[in-house]
């Protein structure tokens, strides 16, 4: 299934890479529309053109003129017979043409080849072509690199005019009767030759031989027998050129396999492979495999077995003990892989998309598990797309395997818990992990030599800081994980190349780059990045390795790959063409550019209010304020004011009489009663008494402080009655006018009531400047108004 999906991605990539580099009209599919003739209205920019399966018999001059851009041409299932010598005259781009399943006849007359001399792929199987004579104009197609075709005789010189047409490969499609006449290829120069065999077709000895002796690889295709005649051949040829040998889908006997894989070890053939086989007659016992070889490599892909009884462990025997330096045996349903019975010269080993388990290279013996000993020369293994589970128990599989270097482990269902301790070969350098279910944890079960590591596609959201020192480790492949930090390089001091695309990063920190000193390559491309403040180093960063002559760390994928996922209002936009101003994420400076004009502001406020007395204002217009509230608030009645007759009685001492007659009362006495002792005291009367008697009758007591008033024992008198009086009338009843400084400590202490008031009261302090006295006169006069009875008023004035 992983295989799969890898798959359909890497197709499904494919696919838009080619749309994204053609137009929609450069591939047209008109196969299997029944057409006559090719059609007239394809597109002028067809690079593609598929016309098979239709019932076209005839090409001409002319059928390709609207397609100039043309490359590629299926031709293939249809009924053509004749083809014009100018049809491809129009199309001079022309690479690949496949003319494969139709009535050709004559391989000696195809002079439209003539105008083909950028054809690279040329298929010409399943004609009726009697025999394989090439005719003069194949040895105009210079460039051709493949040729397809097939005859009922082949014979000498057939190939001279390929004799200066250096092939990638020759496909011979044998037809069911064949005459070869040995020595028929020697004109060809080919790499490789592929010979497809009909259906129990007959191996012929001399094409076997020709073939062995004059290409260096060799391919087999469709062979179900003969494999018996093969091998004695095989054994026979004294001077072999071929170095691969390939058998593809083939149909094949064990002891045939085998016999033949036994004769080749022994040849000068250093590859050997097959391809979609089948075995049928699988053994119940061990199978000899020769002990020396000159092979290098053995191959197999996609084996299937058509037996249902047989041993396992004799078929995986036969080739884990193989005397190569290479073995692979992938997509092939492998459940588990023996040991080598003696020390083995295996350096390279590929079970990739099998189905092994924990259990490969071991044995049971006694209810305890041994672990294999023989593949200590082994350096390459690969172990992708299996169903592999513990990667403490594959540690101690591959403990032995003491030349270990390159361990690939991709694509299974690899865990690791419990912090138990694993124990991997020393010298592993190169480990692929990517494609597993590897937490965090998986950095405390790393060979600690490691140089590359690939643990992309896993379940990583942190590497641990108590992690064994990785300290060769030059490259880190993360990607597709759940990182939401850059990780801080001090266990992998050596550090090259870091990957973490696709990962949970919002904001990376270049601080933490800091501690990568060697670090050269980081891709973080594809992350949710948060555009805020902490994202502006990166964004530097960023930039300064779009320069030609940056010398520091490249980002990959910039800027393309980046893009902001956070806020909204910025979503989907370039990290290249973010920004946000240096004021606006530096703390200090936009403490600076905040608190120093506000702390100009206040002490440039404080200055002009302290010039201008503005504190003074506000608290003779707060005083103000208060006074009118109250006024409204305290509804005074007729029963209030009983007896009252004076808005106010004045104190003060003689020593300020001036100040009272020349300014208090002018100011007060044009709309209030004011009451005083040097105008309303009776004769005859005792001084306490008249004190008492105008007190009584004042709605206020305006006491005028100062350094004389707290010296004078009558003052004292009167401020001692007119405080019993307060308890009556409430606690605004007494009005305190402060006309000089009067420090606490010049208040004698009988004068206790006095520091009381004037510690809870606030008193009306007499401004020297004139132009503040008309505030200080509202105050007092708003302090002292009420509406007295005109009763009293009559009474006064009589």
């Amino acid at each position: 299934m992983r295989l799969t999906m890898v798959v359909l991605w890497t197709t499904a990539l494919l696919v838009l890479l080619q749309e994204s580099v053609s137009s929609p009209d450069s591939f047209v599919d008109r196969s299997a529309q029944n057409l006559s003739s090719v059609p007239q209205d394809l597109p002028n920019t067809t690079e593609s053109l598929d016309l098979s399966r239709n019932r076209i018999n005839q090409l001409h001059s002319g059928d390709f003129k609207n397609t100039p851009l043309l490359k590629f041409l299926n031709m293939s299932w249809n009924s053509l017979k004749d083809i014009d010598a100018k049809t491809f005259s129009d199309t001079p781009l022309l690479e690949d043409l496949d003319l494969s399943h139709n009535s050709l006849k004559n391989l000696s007359g195809q002079p439209y080849l003539l105008h083909t001399g950028n054809l690279l792929v040329l298929n010409l199987t399943w004609n009726m072509f009697p025999t394989m004579t090439l005719g003069s104009e194949f040895s105009h197609l210079e460039k051709l690199e493949r040729l397809s075709a097939g005859a009922t005789n082949i014979s000498v010189d057939d190939f001279k005019n390929l004799d200066k047409v250096n092939l990638q490969m020759l496909s011979l499609s044998l037809e069911d009767e064949l005459l070869y006449e040995s020595g028929s290829l020697k004109a060809v120069r080919a790499h490789r030759l592929q010979i497809v065999f009909s259906s129990f077709q007959i191996v012929d000895p001399g094409l076997v031989s020709d073939a062995l002796t004059h290409f260096d690889e060799v391919e087999l295709v469709n062979l179900t027998g003969g494999f018996k005649s093969l091998s004695r051949q095989l054994s026979e040829e004294a001077k072999i050129y071929t170095s691969h040998l390939y058998f593809s889908n083939i149909l094949i006997d064990w002891s045939d396999l085998t016999s033949l894989v036994n004769v080749a070890l022994h040849k000068n053939i250093a590859h050997f492979s097959v391809s979609d086989m089948a075995i049928f007659n699988l053994p119940l016992f061990e199978t000899a495999v020769t002990d020396k070889s000159k092979m290098v490599s053995f191959t197999a892909r996609r084996v299937v077995t058509k037996s249902f009884i047989f041993s396992q462990e004799a078929v995986y025997n036969f080739f884990i003990n193989m005397p190569v330096k290479s073995l692979a045996v992938v997509e092939t349903p492998l459940i588990y892989m023996t040991c080598p019975k003696s020390p083995s010269p295996l350096v390279q080993l590929d079970f990739s998309h099998d189905a092994m388990s924990d259990s490969i290279f071991s044995r049971v013996e006694h209810q305890q598990t041994i672990n294999c000993e023989n593949l200590a020369n082994l350096r390459n293994l690969t172990l992708a797309d299996n169903n592999l589970k513990s990667l403490h128990v594959l540690s101690k599989r591959f403990h032995n395997m003491t030349s270990l270097q390159h361990l690939d482990l991709s694509l299974n269902s690899i865990v690791y818990k419990d912090s138990i301790r694993c124990f991997w070969p020393p010298g592993i350098t190169v480990m692929n992990l990517s494609f597993n279910s590897l937490t965090d944890s998986v950095f405390e079960c790393l060979p600690n030599k490691l140089q590359i590591l690939d643990l992309q596609n896993n379940q990583i959201l942190a590497i641990p800081s108590t992690i064994l020192k990785l300290e060769n480790l030059s490259s880190l492949n993360l990607n597709a994980n759940k990182l939401r930090e850059l990780p801080v390089c001090g266990t992998f001091p050596a550090l090259n190349n870091l990957l973490l695309k696709l990962n949970s990063l919002h904001a990376p920190s270049i601080s933490k780059l800091e501690t990568c000193p060697k670090l050269k390559i980081l891709d973080v491309s594809h992350n949710p990045f948060t555009c805020t403040c902490s994202l502006r180093g990166f964004i530097r960063l960023g930039i300064s390795s779009e320069r030609k002559d940056h010398s520091g760390i490249e980002v990959m994928d910039w800027p393309l790959g980046y893009s902001c996922s956070y806020p909204e209002a910025v979503k989907n936009s370039a990290l290249k063409d973010f920004w946000i101003p240096e004021v606006m994420c530096n703390v200090w400076l936009l403490a600076s550019a905040i608190l120093v004009p506000a702390v100009v502001l206040i002490v440039s406020v404080v200055v002009l209010c302290h010039r201008l007395d503005v504190p003074w204002y506000i608290g003779m217009i707060w005083q103000w304020t208060r006074a009118k509230r109250r006024a409204r608030i305290r509804q005074v009645g007729a029963a209030d004011l009983a007896g009252v007759e004076f808005h106010a009685f004045v104190s003060y001492s003689q020593h300020d009489a001036d100040w009272v007659h020349q300014d208090l009362l002018p100011n007060l006495e044009g709309g209030l009663r004011i009451s005083h002792h040097e105008k309303h005291f009776v004769p005859g009367k005792t001084i306490i008494e008249n004190i008492i008697n105008c007190v009584e009758k004042s709605w206020r007591a305006v006491f005028v402080l100062s350094a004389h008033f707290v010296k004078s024992e009558w003052c004292h008198y009167e401020l001692y009655f007119a405080s019993h009086q307060r308890v009556a009338r409430g606690s605004d009843s007494i009005v305190l006018v402060l006309l000089e400084p009067l420090p606490q400590y010049l208040i004698p202490s009988k004068y206790y009531q006095l520091k009381s008031m004037m510690s809870r009261h606030t008193y009306l302090e007499w401004p020297q400047d004139r132009v503040k006295q008309r505030l200080f006169w509202a105050n007092l006069r708003a302090a002292l108004q009420a509406d007295l009875p005109d009763a009293a008023a009559a009474q006064i004035q009589e």
